[in-house]
């Protein structure tokens, strides 16, 4: 009997199903025990595998797209390599607003993907005509045959995780999960685990993390949207300037603002003591989780599920750049051991 050759028909299928593993020696310290969901074993990298497909085919399935035509979408750089990547497989155009504070790395893998990428200004309010919303929003009432994915305000978004990210992390812990500490930008990750865990078992604690610059963390204690807490900083992917329709306030139970500069630390250290090469916001849901043990929100019986949402690479110009993190003043008489040591023999 022949066998038959295991390939994988396209890219696609290797979306979901990443790893839960283990954290060992950065969070030995902190009672409990703690485990990284590590969405960078997606094949784009990051969680936001898992929303392009998933809404891509609803739209599908509903006849709104067809070969052909293109698809448009505000980002940080994530979402748009996601989107790119399986309009490749499926045949459509990528056209994509980028936020000027995404990283020249992001950039320019957009650009490798062939999207069109426009880069608006990070810091312009988000009615603002310039900004990567309002940019997003023209080009698709310009471009025939386009559809504006709006991960900000689409409900696809929080169901593409209820559906996958959910019942991983529920069965990968066989259902002994206490925690759940998750970045919230759009919102749809953090919302649709939490849909899913909560019904599975509502004393599951969610913690959203935020950046200060940020208006989530006090609109969800509040219902206030407050524009003085709104000013630049440098974390992507996390953090917004408006309210997302994305975020289910309601199931998440506490908000956590970090620093940029801790996180970006945070992150250089999760490389060194776990040897898991993860991004700038995986370094902001880790200094969250230091900040939540600290305040004795965990217990020896906790188990806590921490989402690093992409890898490394995508911020080898930022972070784990010494240049960059000297320039942003983040290497100081404490922290300059961090910085690589590199001797060059003559």
């Amino acid at each position: 009997m022949k066998e038959e050759i295991k390939a994988y028909n396209n890219v696609l299928e290797l979306i979901g199903s990443t790893p839960l593993i283990k954290l060992n020696r950065i969070t030995k310290d902190f009672p409990g025990s703690y485990y990284a969901k590590v969405e960078a074993f997606n094949p784009g990298h990051s969680s936001k595998d898992r929303i392009a497909l998933y809404i891509i085919e609803q739209a599908e399935k509903k006849g709104i797209l067809s070969p052909g035509d293109t698809i448009i979408e505000t980002t940080s750089g994530n979402t748009g390599f996601s989107l790119a990547m399986v309009s490749i497989i499926k045949g459509y155009n990528c056209i994509l607003a980028v936020t000027s504070k995404s990283s020249k790395d992001k950039i320019d893998m957009l650009r490798s993907l062939g999207a069109k990428v426009y880069v608006c200004p990070a810091n312009v309010s988000a009615d603002d005509e310039r900004s990567y919303y309002n940019v997003a929003k023209r080009l698709h009432e310009e471009t025939k045959g386009s559809v504006y994915i709006n991960q900000y305000f689409n409900q696809l978004n929080i169901d593409a995780h209820y559906f996958s990210t959910g019942p991983e992390i529920w069965d990968q812990t066989a259902g002994k999960i206490t925690h759940l500490v998750a970045c919230s930008g759009t919102g749809g990750t953090i919302s649709g685990v939490a849909k899913f865990l909560k019904e599975k078992n509502p004393n599951i604690k969610i913690l959203g993390v935020d950046a200060f610059g940020s208006v989530l963390k006090k609109y969800h204690e509040t219902k206030e949207f407050d524009t003085d807490e709104i000013y630049p900083y440098r974390i992507e992917g996390i953090g917004k300037n408006l309210i997302p329709t994305a975020t289910d306030f309601d199931s998440i139970d506490k908000f956590m603002k970090v620093t940029d500069e801790e996180s970006a630390h945070t992150a250089r250290e999760i490389v060194k003591q776990e040897g898991l090469f993860v991004g700038y916001t995986s370094g902001a849901a880790l200094q969250a989780v230091k900040q939540f043990a600290k305040e004795g929100e965990f217990t020896t019986e906790s188990n806590v599920v921490v989402i690093f949402p992409d890898h490394g690479s995508r911020y080898m110009s930022k972070v784990f750049s010494d240049d960059w993190m000297n320039e942003q003043g983040f290497f100081d008489s404490i922290n300059t051991e961090e910085a690589q040591k590199i001797e060059f023999i003559k």
